[in-house]
């Protein structure tokens, strides 16, 4: 949640809206305890610094967001008066106010942009307002106001991923990152993505912020080893294989992004081999597959699981994870009851965290019954209105208990299958013309196969 749509959320519940700029005092509501200092103080969404050496640099260009709660030993609405002035000149006051400020909320306001010069260290305090009295001030805050970014992309190499030709995966990639020049840079956001993760802060109770440093997130975020400094990565890619890009961007102290530098190279197949047991395997029957890891991968870092995923017969997939062995290979049963087919994909996982590009394996099936009729021939003319036809079905695969079929779209009728597992029934039309009969199986543990669609003119 950012700063500006969160804490107005929390305020408005209350109704504690209000924003002043003023050189004196804000009338507040009368006050029915003794006003004390404001505490949980934050600027532009981070911590206060109380210590004017080190102090929060932050992008202002739309003015700054300071904020505090306000304190009172009552429960009457306050007001939150903030005063700011440059380090080098304490004459230079300028005073913001948030009216009808809720105790045990935070109460912000924001100071104007045109109050404030880039580059320029600021001091800042709080002090809450009660009818006629009047807290001490907090102790200071410190920021420096930082609106440029750094004037540099970063540089990008990696030393083991060149970028001319086809590299062979299986190791981390190691990348060198480089401020390129520019003393302000403190460190890297980087993404396989050209859009980065937005740098925020949540809102917690009370419309406290919740602070939290980039780089503790080590997904995006490398801090360079000094200011102006380089880092290292080393990145497992996001997929085994193929054409990749890594995006990154310096960061200064108030998190500025400069302009994107990315990094092209390419990785090489690692995919496994799948072999069943069998050339052709049969539908619903199991089947033991061979997993194989790609030999280059297996002596760069030793396989040791795959992640295996197939179809199911209601259209959807399932997925299984298998060990390998010490020579990194596997296998894995499987019932191959896809009622189109079957598909299997398998990717291979490294000791170092290396997942390999995709293997697949396949085949086709017909599920759908066979019908026939003497009397009604298929894509042909037969029979007559009132003169009864005979249809028999008979299945393509094993194990079929039952079909289930209807004529021109009509109610749906289930007939068991005999123990050859085929099955008849007979049908009279009422008028000639075009018909059609819709017919499908369903096994022994419930599985219902491709459904047949069989045309027929009736004389």
């Amino acid at each position: 949640m950012s700063f500006g749509a969160g804490l107005r959320a929390v305020l408005a519940s209350v109704g504690v809206l209000g924003l002043t700029l003023t050189a004196g005092t804000s009338p507040a509501s009368a006050a029915d305890g003794t006003p004390t200092a404001p505490t949980q103080l934050f600027n532009g969404n981070r911590h206060c610094s109380a210590d004017v050496n080190r102090p929060t640099h932050l992008w202002a260009r739309d003015g700054l967001v300071i904020t505090g709660i306000p304190g009172t030993t009552g429960d009457s609405l306050v007001t939150a008066r903030y005063q700011i002035w440059p380090v080098a000149d304490p004459d230079q006051v300028t005073t913001v106010t948030r009216d009808r400020a809720g105790p045990r909320f935070e109460a912000p306001a924001t100071v104007p942009a045109a109050a404030l010069n880039d580059g320029q260290t600021y001091a800042w305090q709080a002090q809450t307002v009660a009818g006629d009295a009047a807290s001490e001030w907090s102790a200071p805050c410190y920021v420096t106001i930082d609106n440029t970014r750094p004037a540099n992309a970063p540089a990008l190499s990696s030393p083991n991923y060149p970028p001319d030709g086809w590299n062979q995966g299986g190791q981390p990639v190691t990348f060198t990152l480089s401020a390129n020049g520019d003393d302000d840079v403190t460190g890297f956001q980087f993404s396989w993505q050209q859009d980065f993760p937005v740098i925020g802060t949540s809102i917690g109770d009370y419309g406290i912020p919740q602070p939290v440093d980039p780089y503790s997130n080590p997904e995006y975020f490398k801090r360079a080893d000094a200011p102006g400094g380089s880092a290292t990565l080393s990145l497992i890619p996001p997929h085994g294989a193929g054409v990749m890009t890594l995006w990154v961007r310096s960061l200064d102290r108030a998190f500025n992004g400069s302009a994107t530098t990315g990094y092209t190279f390419r990785v090489g197949s690692t995919a496994p081999t799948v072999t069943p047991a069998v050339p052709s395997p049969e539908f619903g029957r199991k089947t033991l597959f061979t997993l194989r890891p790609d030999a280059v991968l297996q002596s760069t870092s030793p396989v040791v699981g795959y992640s295996v995923r197939t179809s199911d017969h209601q259209g959807g997939t399932r997925t299984v994870d298998v060990t390998a062995a010490e020579d990194g290979t596997a296998q894995v049963e499987l019932t191959l009851d896809g009622i189109h087919g079957e598909f299997i994909q398998v990717t291979s996982r490294s000791a170092n965290g290396w997942v390999s590009d995709t293997a697949s394996w396949n085949i086709s099936y017909d599920t759908t019954p066979t019908v026939t009729s003497d009397v009604y021939p298929e894509n042909g003319s037969g029979g007559g209105v009132g003169v009864p036809g005979t249809f028999t079905f008979a299945p393509k695969v094993e194990d079929v208990v039952s079909y289930t079929y209807s004529f021109d779209g009509g109610p749906e009728v289930v007939v068991a299958a005999g123990t050859d597992h085929t099955a008849s029934v007979d049908w009279t039309p009422d008028t000639n013309g075009f018909h059609y009969l819709t017919v499908y199986a369903t096994t022994g543990s419930g599985i219902q196969l491709a459904a047949y669609d069989y045309y027929f003119t009736v004389n």
